[in-house]
C-alpha cells in the first residue's frame, strides 16, 4: 500500500493534477479577498527599479505570485527541486511565474541541492530583465535569512526588494516554517518595506550587516502585513 502511494505521489498526472487544483485555489483567494497596499503608492516607487530581487519570508510565501498584477511584468521564482516543489512550480507556472529549480541555501548543502546551478540561472534572469522571487530563510530555520540573497544582489547590482503578504483568514501549520494557508472571503495586506542594495565590492562584514537588515525588514514587513487584517503578531506563530 506505501509502495502504491509512492508511485501515486511522484506520478506527473497527480503532481500536475496537484498544481492545477492549487492555482485555481490561490487565485479565488486572490479574488475573494480585499487587498490594500502599505505604502499604498508601492507599485510606483517598485516599478522604476526592476529587474529587481524579491524577497519574502517561508511559509508565508503562497500568495506571492499575485504581486506581478501586469502581463509585462516578468517573473521566475525560486522553487526546491524536492517532490513538493513540484507542486508549487507547477501551480506557479499556471499563474503565470517562471520557475528556476534547485535550493537557496548557501550552507554544506549548496552544491549537493543543485545551488550553484540555480544561482547561475538567477543572474542570467535578472540580466534578461526577469524579476527573481526567493525565500530568504536558511533551510529548515524559520526567519533566519541566508547569505544567498545577499550574494545574488552584490553579483548583479539589482536591488532586494522584501516584502509580505497576508490575509485575514487562514490556517497556520505545526511544521518548521508555521506554514500559513490563506483562506477565502477576507480581506489582505501587501506591505513593502526600504529596498537593500549591495555594492559589488561588499567584504563579508558589510555581507552580514546587510543580512540581518533583510531579517528586520522581513519581519517589520510581516508584523505590518498581519496588523493590516487585524491579526497583530499572528505572523510569528
Amino acid at each position: 500500500m506505501k509502495k502504491l502511494l509512492r508511485i501515486i505521489l511522484r506520478s506527473g498526472w497527480f503532481q500536475r493534477a496537484v498544481g492545477f487544483l492549487a492555482a485555481e485555489y490561490l487565485r479565488l483567494v486572490w479574488k475573494t479577498n480585499k487587498f490594500v497596499m502599505d505604502p499604498p503608492h508601492v507599485y510606483d516607487m517598485v516599478e522604476p527599479r526592476q529587474p529587481a530581487i524579491f524577497v519574502f519570508w517561508h511559509g508565508q510565501h503562497f500568495m506571492t505570485p499575485f504581486i506581478k498584477t501586469k502581463k509585462d511584468h516578468r517573473a521566475k521564482v525560486l522553487i526546491s527541486r524536492h517532490r513538493d516543489g513540484e507542486y508549487n512550480a507547477i501551480a506557479a507556472e499556471r499563474l503565470g511565474i517562471g520557475t528556476i529549480r534547485g535550493s537557496g541555501d548557501h550552507g554544506g548543502a549548496f552544491h549537493r541541492k543543485g545551488g550553484v546551478g540555480a544561482f547561475r540561472e538567477m543572474v542570467r534572469a535578472l540580466e534578461e530583465n526577469y524579476n527573481v522571487a526567493l525565500t530568504a530563510d536558511v533551510p529548515k530555520r524559520a526567519r533566519v535569512a541566508g547569505l544567498g540573497v545577499i550574494m545574488l544582489a552584490r553579483e548583479t547590482g539589482r536591488p532586494i526588494m522584501p516584502f509580505a503578504m497576508a490575509t485575514s483568514r487562514f490556517i497556520r501549520l505545526k511544521n518548521w516554517d508555521r506554514t500559513t494557508i490563506n483562506l477565502p472571503f477576507g480581506h489582505g495586506a501587501l506591505v513593502g518595506v526600504e529596498e537593500i542594495n549591495v555594492p559589488s565590492d561588499a567584504d563579508a562584514a558589510t555581507m552580514e550587516r546587510l543580512r540581518l537588515r533583510l531579517e528586520a525588514y522581513l519581519n517589520e514587513a510581516t508584523r505590518r502585513a498581519y496588523a493590516k487584517v487585524g491579526r497583530p503578531e499572528a505572523g510569528r506563530g
